[in-house]
């Protein structure tokens, strides 16, 4: 299984670099996961501006998104727990999927057109996170998946 976390921005803030490191190890023993950061933009004044920045980031999400199932990180998508996530990797690993890509948008979200091309939009919680921490619970999470998964604990 190849894991893909696509991400707008970068993680300037070592505690959250070293967090994502900690994690990535962590899932390579079940899945090998790459972590692609694409080039955010200054956030504008102006609604007209945010919207054609987002849409340039979704571009760029895209680029990096080969022929695989697409996961969009939205705060409007579906809720599941850690068990149900679990079972969703599980029923996509079982269906031969080879590669998942998981979208993470900057400060102004996921453009529609990213969330067009997911195969599913996925809630992490319905409180909003700063975008840095959402790419740690994210792999915290497919790291808590598998560990499910295979029958491991994962509560501590």
């Amino acid at each position: 299984m190849r894991l893909k976390v696509i991400a707008v921005g970068h993680l300037k803030e070592p505690f959250y670099r070293l967090a994502q490191e900690e994690y990535r190890k962590r899932l390579q023993r079940y899945a090998r996961v790459t972590i692609i950061e694409v080039a955010d933009e200054p956030v504008p004044e102006r609604e007209k501006e945010r919207t054609l920045v987002k849409e340039r980031e979704g571009e760029r999400l895209l680029q990096k998104a080969s022929n695989c199932l697409c996961v969009a990180l939205d705060p409007g998508g579906k809720a599941l727990t850690s068990e149900e996530l679990a079972s969703w990797l599980g029923r996509e690993m079982d269906a031969g999927r080879g590669e998942i890509a998981f979208f993470l948008g900057g400060t102004l979200g996921l453009s529609p057109s990213v969330l067009r091309r997911a195969d599913l939009s996925l809630s992490l919680s319905r409180l909003t996170f700063p975008h840095q921490l959402a790419r740690v619970i994210l792999l915290e999470q497919l790291y808590r998946a598998f560990r499910i998964l295979r029958g491991e604990p994962y509560h501590y």
